[in-house]
């Protein structure tokens, strides 16, 4: 129990900043346990360098984590930190700008050397002229506290060092009432064969705490409280992880074994890593040796009779082009998931943006036709991978799942659902003959179609009577063999752009949410866009700004009612991170004026902005009908 006094407060922003070895994923996914174990909202925003290891106290170098919490629900990150932990020069110089007036900066004043300085441009130590003046700048000597700390321990003054995140993570825990029982139990863990290096850790933590208590720096803590929630079991899930257990539950929930082909890239490979460590469940990891090989690995899986699933990012997904066209032709199921980053080429491997949506939808020979689903938040991925497998699973299609960067390594609370309310994906095998040949004998007719969906029949390969041609070359409608006939080439290019049309059947109608029912400005978005979105919109509302909000989570084909959604508003505004592609379709599907604001800077709109936008779209609707 603490002796100084504390103070309520109902959100906050933290970002913590430093070198890439200086563990600040470490210390802001350690913060996050910590948060969430009191119930509060939140988001977070880990931000990473490209570079394995950029060079030490550079700018490239700096690694940052931001986390937003709260006493409510938590849409996104937030806009701004209110506070900047900053470990050296580098980290001050390039976090400094998106911190407000007033905002607090934690400093270690230890990397402040000439040297570093000089690394980042600073002629002065900003920590001694006045360009701080305008934040309340609270510097201590982390590095050196860290090592006096460990004094008593035979460590060489480098792995001292290291724990220096330590003693800023129990610094922070204390400032914001933050437990740290989570955190000593991780310790615990990751040092368990290293027993001098854990109690090392444990000191500085603990250390970094005490001297939260004791210093006259800090005259109060701060207390958010927890957040109103469902009664529940949660946990903190990061996208990837939540779409890695969407991905073992639709296995388990169909029946069907799964297979992942995959080449390690950024920001996918945390999918492959977790479901790696669940092969009791039936899952089977296979790393390959390029994009190519990992897709057809899938798509042989699934021609086998199981759940065939590869994951990759934008330059993956160009080179996976011709096997995914392979399965639309072969009509097999097949789920890839886009976790998508900047672009093109190599472009930006750590940073966020939706501009994979064209290429999702058309980047193919031929009329290739797949179903397109995002997941609208970082948990929402888990759904988003249940339905990509009913899909894919249900009309014998690939389906693209188009996850991002910024979902896939933000994480939120997430509620554990009960097995009996997750949806069922029955699937059924082809187990004998399906029609007659010319002289009525039975046969197996594997272009024969499901009335309702348009599938054809999945037979596992060695059935017997179930033999059937298999290939990239035209088959004929209903039989299957090879045809060059051009009437027979157009029905099943028809046929095939129907079965994923009418998808659209299953899929809910979109939802708008219009509180006064009079709003004449729509807000439409799609995948992670949606948390910047929503508060974006309660800013504009609570400032008299009357807008209507939908969100789509199926791309191709478009809900049903998505037409009349449109045509129901005066003005539709789309936000995307591109340069208007959702904007593009539905001004040549629906023939309406679409206002599209874009950014690709990397980041996720800041919901301010947002505001800002619909504001003005607002009133200029109103300035043209008056």
């Amino acid at each position: 129990m603490s002796s100084k006094p504390s103070r309520r407060l109902d959100r906050v922003v933290i970002r913590f900043a430093g070198d890439s070895g200086d563990g600040m994923q470490l210390t802001g996914d350690r913060f996050t346990s910590e948060t969430a174990a009191l119930g509060n909202g939140l988001s977070t925003l880990p931000n990473f360098p490209a570079e394995i290891r950029a060079p030490q106290g550079t700018l490239p170098g700096v690694s940052s984590f931001q986390l937003h919490f709260a006493d409510h629900d938590v849409l996104t990150p937030g806009d701004a930190p209110d506070v900047l932990v900053a470990m050296n020069p580098a980290a001050l110089k390039a976090n400094l700008a998106d911190i407000p007036r007033g905002g607090t900066l934690i400093i270690n004043t230890d990397e402040f050397g000439k040297r570093n300085l000089a690394k980042v441009g600073y002629a002065v130590n900003p920590l001694e002229d006045d360009s701080l003046d305008s934040w309340h700048v609270q510097a201590f000597p982390l590095t050196s506290m860290t090592v006096e700390a460990l004094a008593p321990f035979a460590l060489s003054r480098k792995e001292k060092e290291r724990a220096k995140n330590m003693l800023a993570l129990g610094l922070l825990s204390w400032l914001y009432s933050r437990p740290v029982e989570s955190t000593e139990a991780f310790l615990r863990a990751k040092f368990a064969k290293t027993p001098e290096l854990l109690e090392a850790n444990l000191t500085a933590l603990r250390a970094g705490h005490a001297f939260g208590e004791t210093t006259e720096d800090f005259a109060v803590r701060f207390e958010i409280a927890a957040a109103p929630m469902v009664a529940g079991t949660y946990r903190t899930l990061t996208g990837n992880q939540a779409m890695a257990l969407g991905l073992v539950t639709a296995s388990q929930r169909s029946g069907l074994p799964l297979v992942l082909g995959s080449y390690p890239i950024t920001p996918a490979s945390d999918v492959l890593h977790a479901l790696s460590s669940m092969k009791r469940y039936g899952i089977t990891t296979l790393q390959a040796e390029d994009e190519i090989a990992a897709v057809g690995m899938a798509l042989g899986a699934s021609f086998g009779g199981s759940l065939g699933v590869t994951t990759t990012s934008g330059p993956g997904l160009a080179l996976k082009a011709e096997t995914i066209g392979l399965a639309v032709a072969t009509e097999l199921p097949l789920v890839v998931i886009d976790v998508q980053r900047g672009g093109p080429s190599t472009g930006l491997p750590t940073r966020t943006e939706q501009a994979d949506l064209l290429q999702a939808l058309h980047g193919r020979n031929g009329e290739s036709p797949v179903a397109v689903v995002a997941p609208q938040s970082p948990t929402d991925c888990f759904d988003a991978a249940l339905e990509a497998v009913r899909i894919a699973t249900t009309y014998r299609t690939p389906v693209i799942l188009l996850s991002d960067g910024y979902l896939a390594n933000g994480s939120e609370p997430w509620a554990v659902p009960d097995v009996a309310d997750l949806p069922e994906l029955n699937v059924e095998f082809a187990t004998g003959p399906n029609g007659t040949d010319a002289k009525g004998e039975p046969v197996f007719h594997p272009f024969a179609r499901d009335e309702d969906t348009l599938a054809r029949p999945w037979a596992i390969p060695g059935t017997a009577g179930l033999e059937h041609r298999i290939g990239g070359i035209e088959k004929a409608d209903v039989t299957g063999d090879i045809s060059y006939d051009p009437d027979n080439h157009d029905r099943m290019v028809r046929l095939r752009q129907a079965k994923i049309d009418g998808i659209a059947e299953t899929v809910p109608e979109i939802e708008v949410d219009d509180p006064t029912g009079e709003s004449r400005v729509l807000v439409l978005g799609w995948g992670s866009t949606y948390g910047p979105i929503s508060a974006g919109v309660r800013l504009a509302r609570a400032a008299g700004t009357q807008v209507a909000q939908a969100h789509l989570r199926h791309l191709n084909p478009f809900p049903r009612n998505l037409g009349k959604v449109l045509g129901s508003y005066d003005r539709v505004v789309v936000p995307e991170m591109n340069l208007g592609q959702l904007a593009m379709l539905l001004r040549s599907r629906y023939l309406i004026d679409i206002h599209s604001h874009t950014a690709v800077r990397g980041l996720p709109f800041a919901s301010a902005e947002l505001a800002e936008v619909l504001h003005a779209q607002a009133l200029e609707l109103q300035e043209d009908h008056s």
